[in-house]
């Protein structure tokens, strides 16, 4: 009888399916079986039979209670794995499998690794390539290159992580705002015909290296000076590969200046795709600004009207109601900056001008709640921790005179406090199309006051919403960050807890389980994450980081990069 093991399995995985016979044309479940000195796909009734020639697996996670991602109850099995997959869920003293190191996870609840898709990690630094910020959140993927700022040389990067090693598996977008400023600068005008070609093939190479899709920043310079056809022809190029996604940081989530219009900023990142022909995902999804508060209903409605209409929409959204961005992007209106910094600089010198900028800078920053809303997450310490309000106290000046000071020495980062509603994040955290990111990054130790995003997004949102609020289930919430992204993603062998998938596991005890992050002291792990593992390697063992280095560079599909 022919065996049907699913693609990529290891040879030697103790797992497949048989067919029945000609009267019951059923799979029937078998495992791989050690006897006689070689290897026998056999029915699972019939392993105990050979149980004593089997090799041990590598490692046993034995007791916990086991979310397969899926979405389903939690149910009772053990998880073994052997080299980089899983290769056992089930009752292991049962069927007799057996491992070289046994770890007791009774009372533990062992999940698919995390994927965050929609991240700042810095991977590429000497503090950020372990990624123990993420891991401590039991995240095992990420996504970069977002916000449009992808660059097209997919391949030099994603060799390099594979060259230096990284502490989580990594998946790259080619960036609009990216391919903009490489073709066009800052110009604020549409592109000449050359232009847009130039632009498409940079799209193109980044997609032929492996790229996911087009990441777009509309928000941000230069890409808010493109127009919606722009951004449809350059993803007209993606959608010329299976399963490329855009991946929007869209124009206007409420506090933009002059504002293009919420309801209006969704439709038109929906209508980028549905005309292109690829999937749409909306980073951090949400409403900002007190003005929408309690209106993220108006913005999933249009997303749930797509896919009722066959567009696969999807969302990404954190726990915080804190933004973090950058100084520029939240006090100077987008015409101010045509032309780059010292164009900038120089309409900052012009008394007339300068008086137009402020004013609309006031205007800004009324949207955002004011100058002491503006908290500094900048490596510069007289800024770092302090907030705009802060500072031009300090300098004796008006709060856009200061924003104009600091931005003569360059751009900062900054947070936006409250610019989201609980009450928003709450029901947008209840659609089933909703994924889990961080938006976040560690940016090392020289800025003390940085988001608490990047180390406890997903920590926080089990811990205020399953455990504290019980608003959502832990296996519903486990599926926002695992099987429903890997399906979105269109992995087929990460994101589930199944036999013959790819070995990124997350194991939790809820009853430790909280983020320790605050916006006053972030720089703190999550606690409860008692074990991950990525590719079959522990990058965090009894609750310690190991600092093992076992994360992959991802092209499209989920495959491993060759180096091609």
């Amino acid at each position: 009888m022919p065996v049907i093991r699913p693609a990529g399995l290891p040879s030697r995985a103790p797992y497949g399916f048989q067919l029945g016979d000609a009267m019951t044309p059923r799979l029937i479940p078998t495992r791989w079986c050690f006897s006689q000195g070689t290897w026998h796909a056999v029915p699972l009734i019939a392993v105990l039979a050979c149980a004593e020639d089997n090799p041990p697996a590598d490692l046993l996670l034995a007791g916990g209670s086991a979310l397969d991602g899926a979405g389903g109850e939690a149910t009772a099995a053990d998880v073994a794995v052997t080299g980089d997959r899983i290769v056992f869920v089930g009752d292991a003293a049962a069927v007799g499998v057996t491992a070289v190191d046994t770890f007791d996870v009774t009372g533990l609840v062992v999940t698919p690794g995390f994927i965050d898709m929609h991240s700042h990690a810095e991977l590429g630094t000497d503090h950020g390539r372990d990624a123990r910020a993420f891991l401590h959140q039991g995240i095992t993927s990420v996504a970069l290159g977002v916000d449009g700022g992808g660059s097209a040389e997919v391949a030099a990067r994603l060799s390099g992580w594979e060259e230096d090693g990284i502490g989580v598996n990594a998946f790259v977008f080619v960036g609009h705002n990216w391919v903009r400023r490489r073709v066009m600068a800052m110009e604020g005008r549409a592109p000449a015909h050359e232009e847009l070609d130039a632009m498409s093939g940079l799209v193109r190479q980044g997609m032929e290296q492996g790229a996911y899709g087009l990441s777009s920043g509309l928000f941000y310079l230069p890409g808010n000076y493109a127009e919606t056809e722009e951004v449809i022809e350059l993803n007209r190029v993606a959608a010329e590969y299976p399963g490329a996604i855009y991946d929007t940081h869209d124009r206007d989530l409420g506090a933009t200046y002059p504002p293009f219009g919420y309801l209006k900023s969704i439709a038109e990142g929906i209508r980028i795709g549905e005309e292109a022909g690829t999937k749409v995902i909306f980073s951090h999804f949400n409403a900002q600004g007190a003005h929408n508060y309690g209106r993220a209903h108006e913005g999933a409605a249009l997303i749930e009207a797509a896919r009722a209409r066959g567009v696969e929409v999807a969302g990404a959204h954190h726990s915080y109601t804190a933004t973090q961005s950058n100084l520029r992007s939240y006090t100077v209106p987008g015409w101010a900056v045509e032309g780059g910094d010292t164009a900038m600089v120089r309409r900052f010198d012009h008394p007339d001008t300068v008086e137009i900028v402020d004013r609309q800078t006031r205007e800004m920053l009324v949207i955002r709640g004011g100058a002491d809303n503006l908290l500094f997450a900048d490596q510069r310490p007289e800024l770092n921790g302090r907030t705009l309000q802060d500072v031009a106290d300090e300098w004796a000046m008006e709060a856009p005179a200061a924003a104009r000071r600091i931005l003569r020495d360059g751009n900062a980062a900054v947070m936006n406090l409250g610019l989201y509603d609980g009450e928003n994040l709450r029901y947008l955290a209840g659609r089933d199309w909703m994924m889990t990111c961080t938006d976040g990054r560690d940016p090392g130790p020289t800025r003390p006051v940085t988001h608490p995003r990047a180390f406890g997004s997903f920590t926080k949102k089990i811990r205020d919403l399953v455990l504290d609020e019980g608003l959502l289930t832990l296996q519903y919430t486990v599926r926002s960050m695992t099987g429903l992204a890997a399906d979105f993603l269109g992995w087929s062998e990460r994101g589930y807890l199944r036999e013959g998938h790819l070995a990124d596991i997350t194991v939790l005890d809820l009853e430790t389980l909280d983020d320790m992050a605050t916006y006053e002291n972030p720089r703190q792990y999550s606690r409860g994450t008692v074990h991950v593992l990525v590719n079959g390697v522990f990058a965090i063992r009894d609750g310690e980081a190991t600092m093992a280095l076992a994360g992959r560079s991802l092209v499209r599909g989920g495959d491993a990069f060759d180096g091609g």
